[in-house]
């Protein structure tokens, strides 16, 4: 039997890129906990808009008491005429997450208005994350109204601080069932068949007083979060001697020149403010990326800081961090052949009188393990006087290229974009196919499309949201029975 529901998503164009603004337009940051909205109120508006269009639309729906919830399409087993006549054979999961990484610096357009320019909608998640929702969610209600019926149940599960610590995701699954298999539409097409384990640490180092005088470092604060890039960072020193700055202008100037970095200062009182500004990027890719806290302490290497335990740390980070970022500096330069090089991001900063602390994403090959990679860096941070916190750790996933799994996936890509020479991807994101068994991420950025989650004027082509709806429904009508 034949099925409509590619047609219906082309009718529904307009429709599909209107639930994508309004997605964009609700700032689901993560924010402070209240009563039902553990991650503020921001996610849960995103999250209250799904479950209400998704009961709206005839789907079940669940909630884990604000922390995660789904939209349900129950399958049903089918008699020879195609009537519902058993239980579902299992649950296909689709887990989508509606957080948000903070917006950053230097939008050209408001990055949560959702305007559209040159066949694109621009705004903060247009790619990372709800571009998958209103692909996914659009092409379940085409499929469904177009009158298949599934053998397995298809849930949409929706998450709400993906970007951070996953806390929701345990919460939802410790009161629901998982699904049985599944894939995440929040990576890139044709397939992902693994993904680098992921820790997140700090490294702290306490300060210790001085009674030099010169040109005294009192803060320095920068970055958004552990998996971005960091596009600012900023300081505030004090020349205790004699409150004259004009050298530190003329350093700046000097320093802009010579690096092309993008370096500022202005007097704030009696103080002087340094900032720094870099380039966003995804902290899987931070080779993509400039980051601004690395432009930063090498500015202030060069201008030099009367207070040695202070000077000692920025020495430290220009030897072992700065630009790089395979780790290797920091002994922890490994890789293997299905997924190459680890990377390293340093994602945050933030100092006082008392301590210096960075906030470090790693992202290692599939082949090892999350102790082995602090083992590595162990001998280095004591040697440094530096204090180590664990923050987070997801441990990686891989799938053979050629496991029946992901060579359904290939076919459903190749049938719906002629793309016969794209192969599947290990990839240094972490995505919620981690949370469920046997998934996947799955899509839903185009092969040769530019990486610009995370980072400034996202934007996602409505050709390419309408591409992936296509797909994700062709990928449901397969996994759940379809032939």
């Amino acid at each position: 039997m034949r099925y409509n529901y590619h047609q219906l998503i082309e009718d529904r164009r307009d429709g599909i890129v209107a639930m994508l603004r309004e997605l964009i337009a609700i700032k689901s940051v993560q924010g402070a906990p209240s009563d039902g909205k553990p991650f503020g109120t921001g996610i849960h508006d995103a999250y209250v808009y799904m479950l209400e269009r998704g009961k709206a639309d005839g789907f079940e729906i669940a909630d884990a008491d604000g922390f995660g919830g789904h939209i349900e399409w129950r399958g049903a087993g089918t008699d020879e005429n195609g009537q519902a006549s058993a239980p579902p054979d299992g649950v296909l999961g689709i887990p989508v997450h509606l957080d948000v990484v903070p917006a950053g610096n230097d939008w050209s357009r408001d990055p949560f208005g959702g305007e559209i320019a040159d066949g694109k909608i621009y705004g903060r998640g247009s790619t990372d994350n709800k571009d998958s929702v209103a692909s996914v969610y659009c092409a379940m209600k085409a499929l469904k109204d177009s009158g298949f019926i599934p053998r397995k149940t298809v849930r949409l599960i929706l998450g709400l601080d993906e970007e951070t610590d996953w806390i929701g995701m345990r919460k939802y699954l410790e009161v629901t069932d998982a699904p049985d298999f599944g894939f995440a539409p929040d990576a890139e097409f044709p397939a992902i068949n693994g993904e680098k384990g992921i820790i997140d640490f700090e490294l702290a180092k306490k300060l210790r007083k001085t009674n030099e005088k010169g040109l005294a470092l009192r803060s320095i604060s920068g970055g958004n979060a552990a998996n971005m890039v960091p596009d600012y960072a900023r300081s505030i020193v004090v020349n205790e001697i004699d409150r004259d700055y004009d050298a530190i202008k003329e350093s700046i100037a000097a320093f802009r020149a010579r690096t092309g970095h993008k370096l500022h200062g202005k007097g704030v009182g009696q103080a002087f403010e340094i900032s720094a500004h870099g380039l966003s990027a995804h902290g899987a890719v931070p080779e993509e990326g400039v980051n601004a806290i690395s432009i930063l302490l090498e500015f202030l290497d060069e201008v030099g800081i009367a207070n040695e335990s202070v000077r000692d740390f920025i020495s430290f980070y220009r030897e072992r961090l700065s630009f790089e970022t395979d780790g290797a500096r920091m002994g922890v330069g490994f890789s293997d052949g299905p997924s190459g090089k680890l990377t390293l991001n340093v994602g945050k900063i933030r100092m006082d009188a008392e301590a210096v602390i960075l906030t470090v994403n790693a992202r290692y090959p599939v082949t090892m393990r999350e102790d082995e990679i602090y083992e590595a860096m162990l001998p280095l941070i004591h040697r440094h006087d530096l204090g180590i916190v664990k923050l987070s750790s997801k441990p990686p996933i891989y799938f053979p290229a050629d496991d029946p799994f992901i060579e359904t996936l290939l076919s459903v890509y190749r049938a719906n974009t002629g793309d016969t020479e794209s192969k599947p991807l290990v990839i240094g994101g972490g995505t919620y196919a981690r949370a469920i068994p046997n998934a996947v991420a799955f899509g839903s950025k185009l092969p040769g499309r530019p990486a610009v989650m995370h980072q400034k004027d996202e934007c996602v082509a409505i050709g390419d949201l309408m591409t992936a709806a296509h797909i994700y429904a062709d990928a449901i009508y397969k996994l759940t029975g379809g032939v």
